[in-house]
């Protein structure tokens, strides 16, 4: 329980991201390398979770990831 609770606050803090980028169509202020590397570190515990077989960790680490990706997409979208 206590993993879900945190994979949902964790995940969810990159929601308002993503939808702050979309309303102002700019992402001049957000740093590209900070989501490389965390999309570099979500990518790695996914994997460390698809090894432990840990749903958890998959579930909430493929969310943000997919999140994170997707700021970068803006970025070059709303640069």
């Amino acid at each position: 329980m206590l993993g879900l609770v945190a994979g949902a606050m964790t995940t969810g803090s990159i929601i308002p991201q993503v939808l702050k980028i979309i309303r102002s169509k700019t992402s001049r202020d957000i740093s590209t390398m900070f989501f490389l590397f965390m999309s570099g570190g979500m990518l790695l515990w996914l994997v460390y979770g698809i090894l432990r077989a840990d749903p958890v960790i998959v579930i909430w680490n493929s969310i943000s990831l997919s999140l994170s990706l997707a700021i970068l997409a803006l970025k070059k979208i709303y640069p």
